[in-house]
C-alpha cells in the first residue's frame, strides 16, 4: 500500500520558523551563502535553540500515538542539504524524532512542494514564500522571529488564536470599512448578519484542527486544541462572524470582539502557541507577548509591484 499523508494534518515549516537560526541568518545576509553553509557545517553537532513555532509543533506532534499518526510535520526550507542535516539533528536533540521528512532547496522556491504534501499550514520566515503559498491557496504565515516564545503553562493544550477578516473569513467586510468607514462597515455587517462570510485563507486550517480535536478525543492522548477568534470587530458586527462559524459547523472556544483595542495584552492572557493576523500593526502588538505570524492576505496587504 502506497504511503500517503491524506489522513493527517500536515504542517510544512521552514528551519528559521522551527529553530532560532537568526545568528546564522545574519551571516547569510552580511556575507554570502558559502559563509552560511560553512558556519552550519561547523555547528553540525550543536543543536539549534527552539524558535518561535517550536511550541506549536511540539504540541501538535503530541497528538500522535504508536497506533495513530494524526499529525505530520515536514521541513520545507531554502536551506542546503548540509544545513538540513543540522536541522534534523536539532529535531532529535529536542525530542522531535518524529520529524523525518524534509525538502531542502538550496535557495530555490520551496512553496511549490506544498501541493504534493497537501499542506494545511505553511510557516516560514520568508515573506515572499508566504505570499506565494497564499496565492496558491494554502494557509501560510510569515513567522515574526522576534516574537516572544510560548510558555509552558498549558502543556496539554494546543492554543491557537486567529484574526477574523482576511484570515478566517474573506476581506469582504474589511474592504467596506477601508473604503467607507466604520459606520458603513457596521451597517453592511448588520444588513448581512444572516449571510455567512466567504471563506478566508485559514478556514481550511481551522477545519483541520477541528477534525484533529475530534480524533484526539477518541484517541485518548490527553491533548486538546483550544482556539480563539480575536478580532477588531465589535457589536453589532459580531453576529455575522459567529453565524459564519455556525454555518461551518465549527466552534471556537473563545471569541474576543475588541472594537479596535490593541490585541497584544488580550493574547497574553489567552497564552496561544501561535496567533495569526493579516495586519502588521496587530502582529507587532501581539509579538511582544506571544508567538505571532503575519498573513499576507486581503486589502491590507496590496500586491507590491517592483519597477525596473
Amino acid at each position: 500500500m502506497a504511503v500517503t499523508l491524506d489522513d493527517k494534518l500536515v504542517v510544512a515549516i521552514s528551519s528559521r520558523a522551527l529553530f532560532n537560526f537568526e545568528e546564522e541568518n545574519r551571516v547569510f545576509e552580511k556575507d554570502n551563502d558559502r559563509a552560511y553553509v560553512d558556519l552550519q557545517r561547523q555547528r553540525l553537532d550543536v543543536p539549534a535553540a527552539p524558535g518561535v513555532a517550536f511550541s506549536l509543533v511540539r504540541k501538535l506532534l503530541a497528538f500522535n500515538t504508536s497506533e495513530h499518526q494524526r499529525v505530520e510535520v515536514v521541513l520545507l526550507s531554502r536551506n542546503d542539504p548540509v544545513s538540513g542535516m543540522r536541522v534534523f539533528r536539532s529535531c532529535h536533540a529536542h525530542g522531535l524524532p518524529s520529524i523525518q521528512r524534509g525538502v531542502f532547496t538550496q535557495g530555490r522556491d520551496p512553496f511549490r512542494y506544498l501541493r504534493p504534501l497537501g499542506a494545511h499550514l505553511f510557516l516560514s520566515a520568508n515573506e515572499a514564500d508566504v505570499r506565494e503559498a497564499l496565492h496558491l491557496g494554502y494557509p501560510a504565515a510569515r513567522v515574526v522571529t522576534e516574537s516572544v516564545q510560548a510558555g509552558d503553562s498549558n502543556p496539554h493544550e494546543v492554543r491557537i488564536a486567529f484574526d477574523g477578516d482576511a484570515v478566517l473569513f474573506s476581506d469582504e467586510a474589511e474592504r467596506v470599512y477601508q473604503a467607507e468607514g466604520l459606520a458603513a462597515f457596521q451597517q453592511h455587517e448588520t444588513d448581512k448578519a444572516a449571510q455567512p462570510l466567504p471563506d478566508g485563507p485559514f478556514k481550511p486550517l481551522l477545519a483541520a484542527l477541528h477534525r484533529l480535536q475530534s480524533a484526539g478525543e477518541a484517541g485518548g492522548t490527553g491533548m486538546r486544541i483550544r482556539t480563539a477568534l480575536v478580532t477588531a470587530r465589535s457589536a453589532p458586527a459580531h453576529e455575522r462572524a459567529i453565524r459564519t462559524l455556525m454555518d461551518w459547523n465549527i466552534a471556537v472556544d473563545e471569541a474576543m470582539f475588541l472594537g479596535g483595542l490593541p490585541k497584544g495584552e488580550f493574547l497574553r492572557e489567552f497564552e496561544p502557541d501561535f496567533f495569526f493576523d493579516d495586519q502588521t500593526g496587530h502582529v507587532t502588538s501581539a509579538a511582544r507577548h506571544v508567538p505571532a505570524g503575519h498573513v499576507n492576505s486581503g486589502i491590507s496587504n496590496p500586491v507590491r509591484v517592483v519597477g525596473n
